[in-house]
């Protein structure tokens, strides 16, 4: 693998050389991990082992007097098997604690998602809740100015007095407003009576203009005649 890296001092950038790519490193810890060798460098653990028991049986295998060799061998293949069952035993408490960590891991999952989930259902209830709000305040702020729009009016003592007076006042108006309309009919029929008269009068007085014009004509008849007839009525006296 190549890895930009950074000189301090510089600002330059250099290219980092790598021994193993990321596959060789996973195979590499893989071997360590199986061979309880922490270094890539020295012999295993487990060859090392697997040498001292096998020179422990081939000294058993001879047919010679060799006890104090065999118990030496015996005893340095106890301790090398001492020394890989050590690490051993350290990595089946580091996998215990591990697999105890992930199974923690596992409830804290659970437990966050179920925390998760309750969340979401408290932002749900909570936005309901503010716009329920919403509406309240709005509601509140209506009837507020609702009752600054009362407050403003006058009470009802004097709401209610000048209530009474309009009603006086409309009483006293239909009142006349009666007389108003019963002395219009009387004038109407005055009036009538009026015009009835002169029509009466107007006849009566071309009646008597008549008259008289007729009693003036027969008075002229009557004067002519009279001075037609004069001397005749003295011839016969």
């Amino acid at each position: 693998m190549l890895k930009g890296r950074k000189v301090s001092g510089r600002g330059e950038t250099t290219t980092a050389h790598y021994a193993f790519g990321p596959l060789e490193d996973d195979i590499i810890i893989k071997h360590r991990l199986l061979t309880r060798t922490t270094t890539t460098r020295g012999e295993p653990p487990l060859k090392k082992l697997q040498k001292k028991f096998t020179a422990f049986a081939l000294e058993l295998e001879k047919e010679a007097d060799n006890y104090g060799d065999c118990e030496r061998l015996a005893k340095t293949f106890l301790q090398e098997l001492n020394t890989f069952e050590i690490p051993l035993l350290k990595s089946k408490a580091v996998i215990d604690a591990n697999l105890k960590e992930k199974e923690n891991f596992n409830d804290l999952k659970d437990e966050i998602n179920r925390q998760i989930l309750q969340a979401q259902d408290d932002i749900e209830d909570l936005k309901k809740q503010l716009e329920e709000s919403k509406i309240e305040r709005q509601h509140k702020e209506e009837c507020e100015a609702i009752r600054k729009l009362v407050a403003m009016q006058p009470p009802r003592s004097e709401t209610q007095k000048t209530i009474t007076e309009l009603e006086k006042e409309i009483a006293m108006l239909e009142a006349e407003n009666t007389a108003g309309s019963r002395t219009l009919d009387l004038r109407k029929k005055q009036f009538a009576l009026l015009l009835h008269v002169v029509d009466e009068l107007q006849i009566t007085i071309e009646e008597e203009q008549k008259s008289l014009m007729e009693e003036m004509r027969h008075e002229q008849r009557t004067g002519v005649d009279d001075a037609s007839g004069g001397p005749e009525a003295m011839a016969l006296d």
